[in-house]
């Protein structure tokens, strides 16, 4: 079995993914900024230090994995800035797209060369980038930078199809989480369970979809 490399991978649902596929028997990779005792107790491969915003980061992680294929690639770091139209902030719409839409893209083309026929790639990113879906206004920043993801997400699939990979982009509900202030209606454990399996059932036939971790299909 390949390598399956998870970015975010130090708290919430990053963490639970990477416990559940280690779980499963997989070599995992796990991606961040900084470590925590949680992680480190998994005992598993950490590369922390990584600022995904930053292109260096791009290309030292595309080196330390020069050597592994990689089965499975979920792009799940990002970031949440509440704001209204009221107090948004350009600088925290620019730090939002930055970790949120541009480092998964960035990172995906620089892994590329590591993955294979058969591999995928998840983008975790959320129904609130869904323009069918706003009815509540708000979060400026985030919503933006989700919906940006979800356009590369589509690309991604188109582009990497030729090659027998496959691409999906999931939302994992609203999940309570550091990042969420602890609010939400699902635990990570229950919401990861969903996004394993959606990636599961992933096909060439299917790539490019925009899936709720229980597997409805959402409006873009």
């Amino acid at each position: 079995m390949g390598v399956a490399v998870v970015t975010g991978a130090n708290r919430g649902i990053g963490l639970e993914l990477v416990r559940q596929l280690r779980a499963r028997g997989a070599r995992v990779v796990a991606v961040c900024r900084r470590s925590t005792p949680e992680l480190d107790a998994l005992g598993l491969r950490i590369e922390s230090g990584r600022d995904l915003t930053q292109a260096t980061a791009w290309s030292e992680l595309a080196e330390r994995l020069a050597n592994d294929e990689i089965d499975l690639l979920v792009q799940n770091a990002g970031m949440l800035v509440a704001d209204s139209l009221g107090d948004v902030d350009p600088a925290g719409v620019r730090a939002q797209f930055e970790l949120n839409a541009l480092a998964p893209l960035f990172l995906t083309r620089a892994l590329a060369p590591r993955l294979r026929a058969g591999s995928k790639v998840a983008l975790v990113t959320s129904r609130m980038g869904s323009m069918g879906d706003n009815g509540s206004g708000g979060y400026y920043g985030y919503r933006m930078s989700k919906a940006a993801l979800n356009a590369a997400g589509v690309s991604l699939a188109r582009d990497l199809a030729p090659r027998g990979i496959a691409v999906v982009i999931l939302h994992p509900g609203a999940v309570r989480t550091d990042m969420t202030g602890g609010q939400g209606m699902i635990e990570a454990e229950e919401s990861v369970c969903g996004l394993l399996q959606r990636i599961d059932e992933l096909r060439l036939e299917t790539t490019g979809r925009f899936l709720h971790q229980n597997g409805e299909v959402l409006p873009w």
